[in-house]
């Protein structure tokens, strides 16, 4: 499932020592000293620690950030600095920006607005706010949500919900260019930034679950201009087409509609793609596990493009012939990992299907893949076959209805972001422990309809909890600490070299948490559910902490007693607020 909903919806010891500094600067590194230079201003930005300058904090994605001012010793004087209405309800799923001493958030709704704010201060300098057609709600699975904005050369870049891509002036907000992705009445919304290499702006769109066909698109960042498009599920007569059956590939989903990461080194950008269309998998596959080659390429895997061309380098299908709506999508983390006496350059995925990758992320072999969560409907995933090995008894097809199937179709973890901290070595992941019944029925495609024909009534996960953040040794493959929450679908994870962990949940709770043990040392409740990550930031020699919350409002509905719970936690939302130390 595409995150929300509208209408339903090397396993080896882990060397620390020598291994402190921040991965945003190994990027910048490798992007400085490599034959191959990405974007100079988004090199100058992420090399600046008192800045976050794209989405996941570097072209990594890690979401660590070396500021220490804030720190375990002093976490628990945090008090707000100020906040800032987004005028826009459901669904805020925002992480901020910041460039200088500027801050940049959208709200949801289109976006309905984007704001630049004094970074310090919280005075407003701008509002955009564009034209988004009212009808743009049943097109969009799911929910009305936008992630955020993205920077490069005095730009601002913003994916919209009518499927269209907007360049601003940083400065002014005055609107630079505006294009065209795809047509959002076939179902297909841009609900997360796009990623900029160098002269282009990339980015994908959802739509899934309408039976779109996938792709990712380059633009020119000046103009606006298309320069590639690379559709994420092949033609008959392209490399791959042998792998879906008769013509299902047409309407085959594997939607790239969350972020990308991007290595400098290597010049390889990697992007997760969706759940196969539609869920009834008889039509697009065998129907059963035998499905041999008709494993639907490229849905639910991570894709390595080069980011000139939009080729595809190489690809790792985490879910081959998906019966579970086990999207591919989750962010892919890169790091430079320690393993043994090597160093490996490695790509790591807390997938939904339950199970946490660790890969070469310049071969694309596959190190190791074990359960971060409660997950049963494979016994293992085999390095080796590239597979998982299932037990027949939780793939559902036609006449075969599936019962107990863990984790539930949210995944052992949705959109919401993990984190990776380089001192302690662990990630951070907001999971989640739900379960499902899954059945399949016969169903047509209908241009901007939903194309599923499958129910999956929900169920509570084992051992009294549903949600639980994880603090997941990458390397020994387990689990070190975690919290557990009576919830699930909660906020994403920022971690800093202070030692900290900070990370909300759907009651609103936003808390700062010690980073090696999991101890909670501050929690504010902040009126709304969090499902946004946080940041971090620092202008004239304070660091700041911002979080964006406002509930899900879509999703619950879909969950049974258990979304009814989810809604009761708390109101919806719509606002920033930003922590210092004073």
């Amino acid at each position: 499932m595409a995150c929300t909903t509208t209408s339903w919806r090397e396993y080896m010891t882990f060397g620390t020592k020598g291994f402190l500094a921040g991965i945003s600067m190994i990027a910048v590194l490798a992007a400085v000293n490599s034959g191959v230079r990405a974007n100079d201003s988004l090199i100058k930005a992420q090399s600046d620690a008192n800045q976050w300058a794209v989405a996941g904090h570097d072209y990594a994605n890690t979401r660590y950030s070396p500021l220490k001012q804030i720190n375990t010793e002093n976490a628990g004087k945090l008090t707000l600095a100020y906040s800032f209405s987004l005028a826009s309800l459901r669904s805020n799923e925002s992480s901020p920006i910041v460039i200088g001493n500027t801050l940049y958030v959208s709200s949801s709704w289109g976006p309905k607005y984007v704001y630049a704010l004094d970074a310090a201060t919280g005075a407003r300098k701008w509002t955009w706010e564009p034209e988004i057609p009212e009808d743009v709600l049943q097109y969009a699975c799911c929910d009305v949500n936008n992630r955020g904005v993205s920077y490069a050369d005095g730009k601002i870049f913003i994916g919209r919900l009518d499927g269209k891509l907007t360049a601003l002036d940083a400065a002014t907000g005055k609107s630079l260019w505006t294009t065209k992705v795809v047509d959002y009445k076939q179902g297909s919304v841009i609900t997360s930034p796009p990623l900029v290499v160098r002269d282009k702006v990339i980015t994908g769109f959802g739509g899934g679950e309408y039976g779109v066909r996938g792709s990712l698109q380059a633009f020119d960042i000046n103009t606006g201009k298309q320069l590639w498009q690379t559709f994420t599920v092949p033609s008959p007569d392209e490399p791959g087409g042998d792998t879906w059956k008769g013509d299902s590939a047409q309407h085959g989903g594997g939607a790239a509609w969350l972020v990308g990461s991007y290595d400098p080194k290597t010049d390889t950008v990697y992007w997760g793609t969706s759940n196969p269309g539609p869920w009834n998998t008889g039509v697009r596959s065998t129907g059963d596990g035998n499905f041999g080659k008709l494993t639907n390429l490229y849905t639910a895997s991570t894709l390595a493009l080069d980011p000139n061309t939009g080729k595809i380098k190489w690809h790792i299908q985490t879910t081959p012939a998906d019966a579970w709506d086990y999207d591919g999508v989750n962010e892919a983390v890169l790091a430079d990992l320690k393993i043994g006496g090597n160093t490996v350059p490695a790509l790591m995925k807390a997938d939904r299907n339950g199970y946490f990758f660790v890969a070469n992320r310049e071969t694309g072999k596959v190190l190791s893949a074990e359960k971060y969560v409660f997950s049963n409907w494979a016994k293992k995933w085999d390095v080796n076959t590239m597979r998982a090995v299932e037990d027949p008894d939780k793939r559902p097809g036609p006449g075969h209805p599936a019962k107990d199937i863990c984790p539930n179709l949210i995944g052992g973890k949705n959109w919401q972001p993990m984190s990776f901290n380089p001192q302690t070595g662990l990630v951070y992941i907001p999971s989640n422990n739900v379960c499902m019944d899954w059945s399949v029925s016969d169903v047509a495609y209908k241009r901007g309809v939903f194309y599923l024909g499958a129910e999956f009534p929900t169920k509570e996960g084992p051992g009294g909890f549903l949600g639980e953040l994880v603090a997941w040794d990458p390397i020994a493959q387990k689990k070190v600490w975690s919290i557990k929450e009576d919830l699930p679908f909660n906020g994403g994870t920022l971690t800093t070299g202070g030692g900290l962990v900070f990370a909300g949940n759907i009651h609103g709770d936003f808390r700062a948490i010690d980073a090696k043990s999991g101890k909670v040392l501050w929690s504010k409740n902040l009126g709304s559910g969090i499902g946004a990550g946080p940041v971090t930031y620092s202008v004239d020699g304070k660091q700041y902490v911002a979080i964006v919350v406002g509930r899900t409002a879509a999703l619950p509905a879909f969950l049974g007693e258990v979304g009814k719970k989810m809604t009761a936690a708390a109101p919806e939302g719509g606002s920033l607020f930003v922590f210092s130390v004073q």
